[in-house]
């Protein structure tokens, strides 16, 4: 039997925004299953994020059961595309110019006959989408997804979970061939400008210097903790380094991209040609960086993308919009969007997760 919303929506539209990760078709799949099983809803699946709304013909697709019923759930990246470029309220025309095209997506939202939207995305896609829809009377509800986990209304974001599980195996793959040879193997993860993944994965594959941008560190720090290492015994060492971890002179280690984007990368050879020079050390040093964002989503990933759509979903039936779902105290929740996309939450120096880490002798390059 559909139950009745007291907010009257019969047709929605969802999309996901920003950086691609893990876990985002099982959101796409609570949302639909959610909408059509219980509220009867229409869903409308936009491609591209943002950016499928400002073709010359909407680019969407009808989202029903029966497409999740065979292996959507276990697929990684998001059967709807997204995009992480392209500001609409500043967008490149082609020859150099930019223009507001903010007014043509919420045309698009209103012609495709949308009562409310649902955007997946991290705190920058939050921002813009609740920007967009407040301009255009659209009633939006936001889910959080980001590898990053900084969003800091929220314990978790879907594509943490397989980010660290990705990261945490590259560890446990490079310790036998790091003994094998006597190496020092430099593993460098994303994360943007906090340290969860190297972090969290770091501890969790036996590492013995985690270096993220919320500590400062020194290479003599570095190199004492290596050769206490060696002189235990052992033969290598582990050392996983976040991708916004800057050099010694405070600089960050960047790449330009095409269209001169400029991103993190390349501070791991850094670490790695620092570490050959100060210790004498053989090292390798492996990148992993777009793998942490594909791949099979994790068992937890799956499992929150699961809860927050649905969550999502009742927001929308019960007329509750300008809100995120969130995760906290082993509950979820929901909260003002303008709060989620207030927060920021940086690896916290005096947590739990570093406590323990330094309880057993990791090195932070700060000691």
């Amino acid at each position: 039997m559909t139950a009745i919303t007291s907010s009257g929506v019969k047709k929605i539209g969802v999309l996901t925004s920003g950086g691609d990760c893990a876990g985002l078709n099982a959101i796409l799949r609570s949302v639909t299953h959610r909408a059509t099983l219980t509220y009867g809803m229409e869903v409308l699946g936009i491609r591209n994020g943002s950016a499928g709304l400002l073709e010359d013909v909407p680019n969407v697709m009808p989202l029903t059961e029966d497409l999740f019923n065979g292996d959507i759930l276990r697929r990684g990246g998001t059967i709807l595309g997204t995009n992480n470029k392209g500001d609409p309220f500043h967008f490149p025309t082609g020859d150099g110019s930019f223009r507001d095209r903010s007014g043509d997506i919420v045309d698009a939202c209103h012609d495709l006959g949308l009562e409310a939207l649902i955007g997946i995305g991290g705190d920058g896609s939050m921002d813009i989408l609740r920007r967009l829809t407040r301009q255009g009377g659209v009633p939006f509800v936001g889910i959080p997804k980001t590898i990053d986990n900084d969003l800091g209304c929220t314990e978790v974001a879907v594509g943490y979970s397989t980010a660290v599980d990705v990261a945490t195996q590259a560890l446990d793959q490079l310790q036998p061939t790091a003994a094998s040879h006597s190496r020092v193997m430099v593993l460098e993860v994303m994360g943007r400008d906090a340290g969860h993944i190297a972090l969290n994965a770091g501890v969790a594959g036996g590492a013995d210097v985690i270096l993220i941008p919320e500590v400062s560190y020194s290479l003599k720090s570095i190199e004492s903790k290596l050769q206490r290492v060696f002189d235990s015994g052992r033969n290598f060492a582990l050392v996983v380094v976040a991708e916004a971890v800057k050099d010694e002179e405070g600089n960050k280690v960047t790449a330009l991209q095409s269209q001169g984007v400029e991103t993190y990368g390349g501070v791991g050879h850094y670490i790695g040609r620092r570490i050959a020079e100060e210790t004498g050390a053989e090292t390798r040093v492996t990148v992993l960086g777009h793998l942490l964002r594909g791949g099979v989503p994790s068992p937890t990933d799956r499992l929150m993308g699961t809860i927050f759509g649905v969550h999502a979903v009742d927001l929308v039936a019960r007329g509750e919009f300008d809100r995120m779902v969130a995760w906290t105290g082993r509950k979820c929740v929901d909260i003002p969007l303008a709060d989620a996309i207030a927060g920021y939450r940086a690896v916290d120096p005096d947590s739990s997760v570093m406590q323990a880490a330094r309880g057993i002798g990791i090195c932070f390059g700060d000691d």
